[in-house]
């Protein structure tokens, strides 16, 4: 797929827009100059808007446009007749914010596109600005481009905001804290003099990390064959049931040589009595709608998900994010192997459970 259609756009800054990025740190900066604001855990998203014309871009430069059609006459709305606009695609449930709902939303069916537009509305959070007018912004500093996006939507409809900002340090550290509950990444660190540059890792992100002991009852191996891509992760529930809450991933070429002779005495007989024997079958992994670890979705993208079984004797320390929906919301990373720990320790109730802030304590109820 193509970037936004430029077609009849008449802007100083045109698609496609690569976003600007950000470097992890694991410590918030505490240094004069700088600006806080929440990080979104949804779509990145550029706005083009040149009159009638209106288009969403992602930040891989595909097309957003036509799976939250219900965004587009809000941010007509909400935007003036020239802008470019740089933010965040979200959806807002129960609980905070929902990654997984919000996925669902990229649909190839019209009519399935449709009815989740009203069954799961989308919002989105604008927290830069490109362009406005015939002005390009992206060589001004971000104070000047945050002051003229906050005129553009001092008074922004529903489900159309404008991300928080502190240059309190202590603000910042308490929302770090306090809406991870409600979904939100961790927080975004930016320069008050720096300006716009695409594709550069020049702001800062502090995410939350923590490790949890898990149980590894099998693996993934990897693309080139050659070793262990993944380790399938799970942790046993109050029933005693071990449920696959994620992977972890991201080895050298060599430690995933390692792991696969390592592993390999875990191999025999794995299956005999495994919890998840039933998901080496073919047609159950067909019909689990990714809930398997090799189940098959919409989400794979066609990767071969096929994974080797182990007996789930191994325990291993992993650093994660954060969890939603039981799961870990992004792969793990294996920290060590822990032969003190045993197994049937491996439960939910290690995991830091935050309660969820409220979405109206940063948006006010048209959330």
């Amino acid at each position: 797929m193509g970037g936004p259609t430029i077609v009849d756009m008449d802007l100083p800054v045109l698609p496609p827009v690569r976003p600007m990025l950000a470097k992890s740190t694991p410590e918030l900066p505490r240094e004069p100059g700088l600006s806080y604001e929440p990080k979104w855990d949804g779509f990145r998203a550029i706005v083009f808007r040149d009159g009638d014309e209106l288009e969403i871009g992602s930040r891989n430069d595909r097309p957003l446009t036509r799976y939250f059609p219900e965004l587009v006459d809000l941010l007509k709305e909400a935007l003036p007749e020239k802008c470019v606009v740089d933010g965040e695609i979200v959806v807002v449930g129960p609980d905070g914010l929902d990654f997984d709902t919000l996925q669902q939303r990229l649909h190839p069916a019209a009519s399935r596109v449709n009815k989740l537009a009203v069954e799961t509305p989308a919002s989105f959070v604008a927290f830069d600005l490109l362009a406005v007018g015939d002005r390009d912004l992206t060589g001004e500093s971000f104070t000047e481009r945050r002051r003229e996006l906050e005129k553009l939507l001092d008074a922004a409809p529903g489900r159309i905001h404008l991300t928080p900002l502190t240059h309190d340090p202590d603000v910042a550290q308490d929302w770090f804290s306090r809406f991870e509950g409600a979904g939100f990444d961790g927080v975004m660190v930016k320069s008050d003099d720096q300006p716009y540059m695409q594709d550069k890792r020049v702001m800062l992100k502090v995410k939350h990390e923590r490790t949890a002991d898990c149980v590894v009852a099998g693996y993934r191996m990897h693309k080139d064959g050659e070793g262990v891509g993944s380790l399938l992760l799970g942790l046993y529930d109050d029933t005693g049931r071990l449920n696959h809450v994620g992977v972890a991933s991201s080895f050298t070429a060599k430690r995933r040589r390692e792991l696969l002779s390592e592993l390999a005495p875990l191999r025999e007989n794995a299956l005999v009595d495994h919890p998840w024997r039933e998901w080496a079958d073919a047609s159950a992994q067909a019909s689990a709608e990714g809930t398997m670890p090799g189940g098959v979705s919409r989400w794979s993208g066609g990767k071969d998900l096929s994974w080797e079984p182990l007996r789930p004797e191994l325990v291993a320390e992993v650093r994660y994010e954060h969890v939603q929906g039981r799961r870990f919301r992004h792969g793990g990373r294996l920290a060590r192997f822990r032969a003190d720990r045993t197994p049937d320790s491996c439960t939910y109730a290690q995991l830091d459970e935050v309660a969820p802030a409220e979405l109206d304590a940063i948006f006010g109820a048209s959330s």
